[in-house]
């Protein structure tokens, strides 16, 4: 019997394990911690807001999937096993999810001076205490975080930093409102390149500004792991239209971990790609089981959902490169779209072994 393993439970690798699981193809899923990590509810953790306990094992139940808690130390590729910290597994088939951590390294000083929202057990009685917070990186992370922290610490002072302003590539009435909000929630933001992270606060520019806590939201990094692969500049494994390894065709990457060319480009990380990529890897994996051949993967954005604390929000919708169109939607009809797609997840994962084998659609009305 074919031995698929998965090394990480985040919403790529969880939709891999699922969807096998579902097929009745036995899988076995490899991940460090027992918590399955809700990504696009991490700034509302690490504000001490009231989030669902989710723990891998109670996900799985009744899937047929089998969990396996440990760390991954290393992968051989050329006697496909997969290592972790006091025992090995073997495999035939490999998915390889294990996705990108805040890569703090890329910032001197934040490392031993700053958090991530990976702290989310030590931030909220941090930030509590905390008079001054800069958030570094004005992506979505970045202000999603600044306008959780503002909202729900309104005492304290929070510095948003970025190389450009906050909702760049959106169209300019979403980006006006969103600017409008994080204002009106006191944020302060700053467009330039932190260049140090120090004890009390981080240089910016050339200039000092205070910080009690210093949150890390900008650039990633992916594991080393994928090494022996072929990769790219930043170490994600290069893949083919189907998303396998194109140097190991009996590895299959999805997620933030791959390299995957569309045609407009390599896809960026989110859950709204990620989700997509794991479902796609596994339904091919049960075609080459099958002695079919595997489909192209294909797939286009359709939105941008942005929280501004629990009330406001601004969601723009995009061409499938991600380009922006002239919808998008503000306010409480904004938060409520993006609660709904914030929850989406875990429902849709009780779905998935209602999936056809035929195929996948996506909201943006594309077949994978």
């Amino acid at each position: 019997m074919t031995k698929i393993v998965i090394l990480g439970a985040g919403y790529a690798g969880m939709a891999a394990a699922i969807q096998l699981a579902g097929r009745k193809v036995p899988v076995t899923l490899v991940n460090a911690s027992d918590r399955f990590a809700e990504r696009l509810r991490l700034p509302m953790a690490a504000t001490g807001q009231e989030v669902a306990d989710l723990r891998i094992p109670s996900l799985l139940a009744g899937t047929g999937a089998r969990f396996e808690q440990g760390w991954v130390t290393s992968v051989d590729l050329g006697r496909r096993t997969v290592s972790l910290e006091d025992r090995e597994i073997n495999f035939d088939i490999l998915v390889y999810a294990l996705g990108a951590v805040p890569d703090t390294s890329s910032v001197p000083g934040a490392e031993e001076h700053g958090y991530t929202l990976d702290d989310r057990d030590l931030l909220p009685s941090r930030l509590a205490a905390a008079a001054n917070v800069v958030v570094g990186g004005a992506g979505l992370t970045g202000i999603e975080s600044a306008a959780e922290i503002a909202s729900r610490y309104p005492s304290a002072t929070v510095t948003l930093v970025g190389r450009s302003a906050p909702g760049a590539t959106m169209s300019p009435g979403a980006r006006d409102h969103l600017q409008r909000a994080l204002a009106s929630l006191g944020v302060r933001t700053v467009e330039g390149t932190i260049e140090k992270v120090l004890p009390a606060g981080v240089r910016v520019n050339g200039d000092f500004l205070p910080a009690d806590v210093f949150l890390w939201a900008g650039g990633t990094k992916v594991s080393p792991l994928a090494a022996g692969t072929e990769t790219d500049e930043r170490g994600r494994i290069v893949t083919d239209a189907a998303l396998r390894s194109v140097s190991h065709p009996f590895v299959w990457a999805v997620g933030d971990a791959a390299a995957i060319r569309q045609q407009y480009g390599i896809m960026h990380g989110t859950c709204q790609g990620g989700m997509p990529t794991g479902v796609h890897a596994a339904l091919s994996i049960v075609r080459t089981l099958r002695g079919k051949q595997p489909k192209k993967f294909r797939f286009g954005y359709y939105h941008t959902p942005v929280s501004l604390g629990r009330g406001d929000g601004v969601v723009q919708f995009t061409h499938g490169d991600d380009s922006p169109r002239r919808f998008y939607l503000t306010g409480r009809l904004a938060a409520r779209y993006k609660e709904t797609v914030t929850a989406s997840p875990w429902p849709t994962y009780r779905r998935m072994k209602r999936i056809p084998a035929s195929g996948v659609f996506w909201p943006h009305g594309k077949r994978s």
